[in-house]
């Protein structure tokens, strides 16, 4: 913002402006996360306890998540909670649903004046009825804990006698309840996860446990003018065999440490992202919620805290490799902190060859090494040690990335050309298919399997994306052992990538039509399918002017590229073409998007890559609104397809407004 002096000079009846002075620039505040309601709906109505699509809130890492109410029915409680491990089973509609009742007289709070609000961080629920006004805040103040705080204000002219209590019923048909004086518990069978509600204080509430139900009544309280009475609740899910915490909590020091990190979070952001529009703010702002929603710490087998693909679908409660370098670049925005653990977390699992699992489960005899995925992790380090300048964390993992990096020329180059390919431990096509992260890309449609050794195959494509990244890599390498003082090992890469540059552009470029094609193995053939594979080589700085130029029209081409959201994972002019049904066969991913107006950048493209993010940020249905973020979107609609709250969509927005 700047200071402007206006120097005024009367001359008869006349005031002249006579000179305009810029003093200086004073840094912006950035606003609070106050000024953020609402960015993302979390009211959604429960079918049964399986039912996981409704958005929530979770925090610190925490592996429980709650909701705001849907119906008037829930007025008083938080939906959830919604407890998270190998699957996500709501344990209850409302677990501890305020019932009150004054001078003698029951009140229905459906009835209530309610507003009901998440801010970045909090959940907030105010009910006015016969003067009364009720405040609950929930905050979460560790990976296990949250608190709800109720606040009961008696805003009448005369006294009240008021008895208030919680009530909850389970959903879950596995779990039971004991309770004793101030602690409501659950137990599960199988898992031996453990759920329990704490009332601290002074005043020792009854609990009282009839089969699935519980009712926790308090005393009767008098309530003079504008007096108030407030009751805290810590709600916490541990795993088995955890010890539960006994901290004493005070709940506005929490509230306060709460807004001060979330409003961290934030000005961090926007520091690196100013001038944004309000609405790319809001936008913004939901993405980093997103973020930190699926962030789940370290639990049973995963041992750092990592990042979940996303809290509302049943097959991603785990840690994916590629998802995890490309969400550690978007926190590293804000949150250096959790950009390291996610990559820690995936490489605790790095085996003696170098290989990192596909992904990893609490339960780690789940974890998939059917296969791996595209080598990005390098990149991701170089993004986290930009922004936190820790060179502890780059000297810890060097070695780790650079194990990784060779471990691909040993176990996915099948005839050691220096080419590599997407493979398998297994020799499964399925497993091949789903290391390039492009499950049922067209490309791959009629690969088939090459044994390389006794634990890996390949398929029989050199693939134009997995060398391109395998050079960035080797850049970033450089970079990372530059930092640690090794300049000879800097050297080396910075060689080993101009070899690969060539080897790349000679290999998989066709200069008759202006793009990048996978390669079959042994052979001149190209496989001449326009996917997003064909512009990774503009992201990773590959490209002659000539060659970036080519591909850049193609990009341009509203037959093919350029449609209603612009860059889907295939040509809309293909005849397998299939948005709604083909996951890889159509749909806009935004870590494909990025990659590609990034590389347009890295060209001099920007005006067309501008566009292009754009037409995204314009088109895709409820992204400007409170809807959640999705895995994918229709080309030709903006539909939403897919995984909703989609944690690498969510980082990649936050790259995408960040380099406007």
């Amino acid at each position: 913002m700047k200071m402007i002096l206006i120097k005024y000079v009367k001359r008869g009846n006349l005031i002249l402006v006579v000179s305009l002075m810029v003093l200086f620039t004073t840094q912006m505040q950035a606003q609070p996360r106050n000024s953020f309601a609402n960015v993302l709906s979390l009211t959604g109505t429960l079918s049964n306890g399986r039912f996981i699509t409704p958005s929530v809130f979770s925090d610190m890492g925490a592996w429980h998540a709650y909701a705001l109410p849907a119906d008037k029915e829930s007025y008083g409680g938080f939906t959830g909670p919604l407890l998270m491990d190998m699957r996500g089973t709501w344990l209850a509609k409302d677990f501890a649903r305020l019932q009150i009742a004054v001078d003698g007289k029951a009140l229905d709070l459906a009835n209530a004046k309610t507003s009901a609000d998440y801010f970045p961080g909090m959940l907030q629920q105010t009910l006015a009825l016969e003067d009364l006004k009720i405040v609950m805040q929930l905050i979460f103040v560790s990976n296990r804990q949250a608190l709800i705080n109720t606040k009961v204000i008696n805003t009448g002219s005369a006294e009240k006698t008021a008895v208030i209590s919680f009530r909850g019923e389970l959903l879950n048909k596995d779990a039971e309840i004991t309770g004793n004086d101030n602690t409501v518990k659950v137990n599960f069978g199988k898992s031996q996860n453990h759920f329990h509600i704490l009332y601290p204080g002074k005043e020792k509430p009854v609990v009282t446990v009839n089969g699935k139900e519980y009712i926790t009544a308090y005393k009767p309280v008098l309530l003079k003018k504008q007096q108030n009475i407030e009751l805290l609740q810590e709600q916490s899910f541990y795993a088995a065999g955890e010890q539960e915490r006994t901290t004493a909590f005070n709940f506005p020091a929490e509230l306060k440490k709460n807004e001060t990190r979330w409003n961290q979070y934030l000005a961090k952001y926007f520091a690196k992202a100013p001038g944004l529009s309000v609405d790319k703010k809001r936008l913004a702002v939901k993405s980093i919620v997103t973020l930190m929603t699926n962030w789940r710490s370290a639990f049973k087998d995963i041992l750092h805290d990592g990042v979940f693909p996303s809290v509302s679908y049943q097959g991603f409660y785990g840690v994916w490799s590629w998802d995890s370098w490309k969400q550690a670049v978007g926190l590293a925005f804000f949150n250096t902190g959790l950009a390291q653990e996610n990559i820690r977390s995936m490489f605790d699992y790095q085996d003696e060859h170098g290989m990192v699992a596909d992904c990893i489960y609490a339960d780690k005899s789940e974890n998939n090494w059917r296969d791996t995925k595209a080598p990005l992790a390098a990149w991701a380090v170089w993004e986290v040690f930009g922004s936190s300048a820790d060179k502890n964390f780059v000297k810890e993992l060097y070695p780790k990335l650079v194990a990784y990096h060779e471990w691909w020329y040993k176990n996915r180059d099948h005839d050691q050309n220096g080419l590599c390919e997407y493979g398998s431990t297994d020799g499964t096509r399925i497993a091949a298919a789903w290391e390039s992260g492009m499950d049922n890309a067209v490309r791959f449609d009629k690969a088939v399997m090459l044994q390389n050794n006794a634990s890996a195959w390949s398929l029989n494509q050199e693939s134009v994306d997995l060398n391109a990244y395998l050079y960035a890599e080797k850049l970033y390498l450089a970079k990372l052992a530059t930092s640690l003082g090794r300049s000879k090992e800097a050297a080396n890469w910075t060689k080993a990538a101009a070899a690969l540059k060539q080897k790349i552009n000679q290999a998989f470029y066709d200069p008759a039509k202006g793009y990048y094609y996978d390669k079959f193995v042994g052979k001149d053939e190209l496989v001449t399918i326009e996917g997003p594979e064909g512009w990774i080589p503009l992201w990773a700085g590959i490209s002659s002017k000539q060659q970036a130029m080519a591909v850049s029209r193609i990009m341009g081409d509203e037959h093919k590229f350029d449609t209603y959201i612009p860059l889907p994972t295939l040509t809309a002019d293909h005849p397998e073409f299939n948005p709604r049904k083909g996951y890889w066969r159509g749909p806009v991913w935004l870590d494909q998007f990025y990659f590609g107006v990034n590389g347009l950048k890295k060209y001099g493209y920007n005006s067309q890559a501008n566009a292009f993010t754009e037409k995204l940020l314009k088109n895709a249905k409820g992204l400007s609104a409170d809807q959640p973020i999705h895995e994918n979107y229709h080309p030709m609609t903006g539909e939403p397809l897919n995984s909703s709250n989609f944690s690498w969509s969510a980082a990649h927005i936050l790259m995408l407004l960040q380099s406007k």
